[in-house]
């Protein structure tokens, strides 16, 4: 009978110490069928990885509008539609973007930008100055109306003509020659009207 018990102990105390391993953290390891260890991709990021930007390519923009990127540690096969909180354009598909994740998910990217590449500084001026050799600067502007907005005044020059738009309610016009042509009627009205 004591024979019995002690053996029974040993057993229990064995098992003890096997199930204690696993619960302090000892992974068995487990390989697949053919005796070969599994293979991670060493290209996905850790979690921590989408808490802050990361850069990935603009891939192309879809028929809905909405951006395609593919980034470093995409799990899925093919690009993720993202938003944006940028405005993009066919131009800058192919081009790196500044890239966050909504709530760290990495299937949810959002663009914040396109990277832009660094333009070299030439024919630099300081303020005030003007630079004879530096390329004409052109602006298109599409749209049914413009406003520009300035707290004190908007200047239009280009040489010895000018046109002055003050915060008082001024217009000032300036020029060399002036010349006012209209194919309808055209009307000075005013408090009173001034001629030299």
């Amino acid at each position: 009978m004591n024979d019995k018990l002690a053996t029974l102990d040993q057993h229990t105390e064995h098992v003890a110490g096997s199930s204690s391993s696993l619960f302090l953290g000892d992974t068995p390891s487990i390989e697949p069928h053919g005796g070969r260890a599994a293979h991670v991709s060493s290209t996905r990021l850790p979690d921590a990885a989408f808490h802050g930007p990361i850069v990935g390519t603009l891939v192309r923009i879809d028929q809905g509008g909405y951006p395609l990127v593919d980034f470093a540690g995409n799990a899925a096969a093919q690009p993720l539609v993202a938003r944006s909180v940028a405005a993009l354009n066919p131009s800058d598909v192919g081009n790196e973007v500044a890239l966050m994740f909504d709530g760290s998910d990495p299937n949810k990217p959002v663009v914040l930008g396109v990277i832009q590449a660094p333009q070299p500084m030439r024919n630099c001026v300081e303020p005030g100055e003007h630079n004879e050799d530096a390329p004409p600067l052109d602006a298109q502007i599409d749209g049914q109306r413009v406003v520009l907005t300035a707290e004190k005044e908007i200047v239009l020059r280009c040489g010895k003509a000018s046109i002055t738009l003050t915060r008082a309610g001024k217009i000032l016009i300036r020029g060399a020659f002036l010349l006012s042509r209209s194919s309808g009627v055209n009307r000075i009205k005013g408090g009173s009207v001034q001629i030299n």
